[in-house]
């Protein structure tokens, strides 16, 4: 009976498998941390960090353009309020003795006619602000969301207090004043209405995103 050969010197066989660089496959450890579920928590921990750093670094980046990207999406409330003036309905009163007789034949649904135009055109302003911060790839992301929803809702309010400043009622001294002709006031009956322009505005934002090729949303 012969003995048995010597091992040749190098690399040892396991039965588990092969050993690679001290690791062993085939159930046996990678680093230390068994195939068999160690590993991919691990993993997941140490990108969950690395991610919210990327996170993080973008919102920094983005943080002073983001800024001034809703203060012009505020001011762009002064157009819209002007616009909100010139295409809202109005109807003009004679002053009689007791009251005043309208002149013509004014709409019933003057009041609502006032916030239709309203919300047709914050959300005019809503579709293009979104459209407008989509087209800006470089700033892609959380921070230009968040400032177009604001910005948008800041010009909605600041088209209503236009409006109704520049479109005033008439004052008890005018409906007191036989003979004088008065104007209808501008007056906004349904305040959720100011809430259309940052929902159109994120509703572009959001569909566009949902087409975007890659998790970064195109940003470059």
């Amino acid at each position: 009976m012969s003995s048995p050969s010597p091992v040749p010197d190098g690399p040892a066989v396991s039965r588990g498998g092969p050993v690679h660089g001290g690791h062993v496959h085939g159930g046996a450890a990678h680093g230390g941390l068994a195939h068999g579920g160690s590993v991919v928590p691990v993993v997941v921990a140490a990108a969950a960090p690395a991610r919210w750093a990327g996170w993080r670094d973008e919102l920094r980046s983005d943080l002073r353009g983001a800024a001034v990207w809703a203060g012009l999406l505020a001011l762009c409330g002064l157009p819209a309020g002007l616009l909100w003036v010139w295409l809202a309905p109005r109807a003009r009163f004679e002053v009689v003795e007791g009251g005043a007789v309208p002149v013509g034949r004014p709409s019933a649904e003057l009041l609502v006619g006032d916030d239709v135009v309203l919300v047709l055109v914050l959300a005019g302003l809503g579709l293009l602000a979104g459209g407008v911060a989509w087209a800006v790839r470089r700033r892609r992301g959380v921070a230009w969301l968040v400032a177009t929803a604001l910005g948008t809702a800041l010009a909605g309010v600041l088209a209503w207090r236009l409006g109704e400043g520049l479109a005033p009622g008439p004052t008890a001294a005018q409906l007191a004043d036989v003979g004088a002709r008065v104007t209808t006031g501008l007056e906004l009956s349904s305040l959720p209405a100011l809430a259309v322009a940052p929902f159109c505005a994120l509703l572009v934002y959001v569909v566009a995103a949902l087409f975007a090729a890659g998790d970064d949303l195109g940003r470059g």
